[in-house]
């Protein structure tokens, strides 16, 4: 269902960018008070501006509803886990972990016999 709406979703994209640069800005206007024959266009006397402006306004429209289902569905994805999280061992990983018991030091028993190491100072 989430891969349809980002079919559509970037088809209304291409739709509101063809449609933006099909228009005309507002400088355009001043060519026409000098007779640029704007009475024989496709779209009549008035021009292309009223059907292409509510058509854009239409494909905004379903564009801003599309992004809107997007959201809503990543949002829903049932993983509530982070990234973070996903790398950590779980707890139950960790519970299951058998106990080692800690090893005390070995302490090599002392002998009489005189060493070659320096005695070391005591400090009071």
């Amino acid at each position: 269902m989430q891969s349809i709406f980002m079919v559509i979703h970037v088809l209304l994209a291409i739709g509101i960018i063809a449609l933006v640069l099909l228009q005309h800005g507002k400088g355009a206007d001043a060519g026409a008070a000098f007779g640029s024959g704007a009475s024989s266009t496709v779209f009549g006397s008035r021009g292309s501006g009223s059907f292409l402006t509510r058509t854009t306004a239409i494909l905004a429209a379903l564009f801003f509803a599309t992004s809107l289902s997007l959201a809503y569905m990543a949002g829903n994805t049932g993983n509530q886990e982070s990234t973070l999280e996903s790398l950590l061992p779980s707890q139950e990983a960790v519970q299951e972990q058998p106990v080692v018991p800690e090893e005390k030091p070995v302490v090599p028993e002392t002998s009489d016999k005189p060493s070659d190491l320096p005695d070391v100072p005591k400090t009071n």
